[in-house]
């Protein structure tokens, strides 16, 4: 019997077409498995964002606290929930004394997020302490944060510390000028009360990322956050609310470290500011007024007051109509002549502002910023 040789390409393709079986019927490798969240008990009362905006008031209510479970200096003091106090769950048992004495009021804790436990700690803490109302807000200061229109508050040690290093942030007083910041406010703050505030929009920096920091009169003043909305509407995005405001910083900074306006001595010829005084402020409190250098660029670009804007006086009378009325102009030249016919100008131009001076008297100025003031010999 004869035989048959078995196709070759027959035989190949059987071979390749097992193969391909027995790589289909092989265990399939794990896919990597993300890391697991962290586990922790969850309070069994949460809200939502929309519940803790409902309850974020000016003045808070009596009978609510929203509190911060976050470590103070690290997260609550560059950021919080406007009207929220500082109660670390790490410090639970040191600062049960600030909770409210009503065991019915609503207490709504939070911290930084679905991930974070510790305002779920600090609910259960209160809870066993026998308070009745208590919540968490699960999704903490992050989705807080998220709402279009929300603006986080800071603290007194977050503005001082900006301060202290001079960092680009702009210190806004909301408060009335004459009755509240003319007696007292933080240096380097601007006055811009919020009854005024579409008036003087002008004395906002241009660079909308800018941060502004407005202030007033403490948890229970409006002001501040209501000139903030208004910013954020504006598009400045880096808004932030000093609501303790002013009685914070005079408690934490002093009574020393704060600056009330001094009434504007004048210098022996009309219109002038006496030097001395002059002096002082720029070296004290250069921002309570606005200093024009109204030399031309080139000298000007030798040195100047620190806080100067320079005009030159063949350019100011263009200028005039929208130079602020929120605080004294100053004109300053190198020798009082242009500074003089600075403020004659004014007077024919815009004779409805009162606080306009210059400075008579020879100024040689450092490009550091140092000046050097001389009376002019009459």
């Amino acid at each position: 019997m004869k035989v048959r040789k078995p196709n070759l390409l027959i035989v190949l393709t059987s071979l390749v077409l097992a193969a391909a079986l027995v790589g289909c019927s092989s265990t399939p490798k794990a896919e990597p498995q993300a890391a697991a969240a962290p586990q922790f008990e969850k309070y069994h009362d949460i809200v939502d964002v929309k519940f803790v905006m409902d309850h974020v008031t000016v003045p808070m209510a009596e009978d609510v606290m929203v509190i911060d479970a976050r470590p103070k200096r690290a997260k609550y003091d560059k950021g919080h929930i406007p009207g929220a106090v500082s109660i670390p769950d790490s410090q639970f048992d040191k600062m049960v004394d600030q909770l409210p004495a009503n065991k019915e009021a609503l207490l709504i804790y939070y911290c930084g997020g679905l991930k974070c436990p510790l305002s779920h700690k600090s609910a259960f803490k209160a809870e066993k302490l026998g308070y009745t109302n208590v919540k968490v807000f699960a999704e903490g200061f992050p989705k807080y944060m998220k709402v279009a229109g929300n603006y986080p508050a800071v603290s007194v040690e977050w503005v001082k510390a900006q301060l202290d290093k001079s960092a680009e942030i702009v210190v806004i007083d909301a408060r009335p000028k004459k009755k509240k910041y003319d007696k007292g406010h933080i240096p380097g703050a601007i006055s811009i009360p919020d009854s005024q505030f579409a008036k003087y929009t002008d004395q906002l920096p241009a660079d909308k990322s800018k941060t502004l920091v407005f202030y007033c009169g403490g948890f229970k003043c409006p002001l501040s956050h209501k000139s903030a909305k208004k910013a954020l509407e504006m598009g400045y995005t880096s808004v932030k609310v000093f609501d303790a405001g002013y009685p914070a910083w005079v408690a934490y900074a002093g009574k020393d470290n704060t600056v009330r306006v001094t009434a504007i001595k004048s210098g022996g010829e009309e219109g002038s500011i006496d030097n001395d005084l002059f002096t002082k402020i720029v070296k004290e409190d250069p921002s309570s007024i606005y200093i024009i250098d109204v030399r031309d660029p080139a000298e000007f670009a030798t040195g100047s007051f620190k806080t100067a804007e320079n005009i030159p006086v063949d350019q100011l009378e263009a200028k005039i109509p929208s130079l602020p009325a929120t605080k004294p102009i100053v004109f300053v030249c190198g020798t009082g002549a242009r500074s003089g016919e600075a403020y004659y100008m004014v007077q024919d131009v815009r004779p409805e502002l009162k606080e306009v001076y210059y400075v008579e008297a020879e100024i040689a100025f450092s490009k550091d910023g140092s000046f050097n003031l001389t009376k002019i010999a009459q």
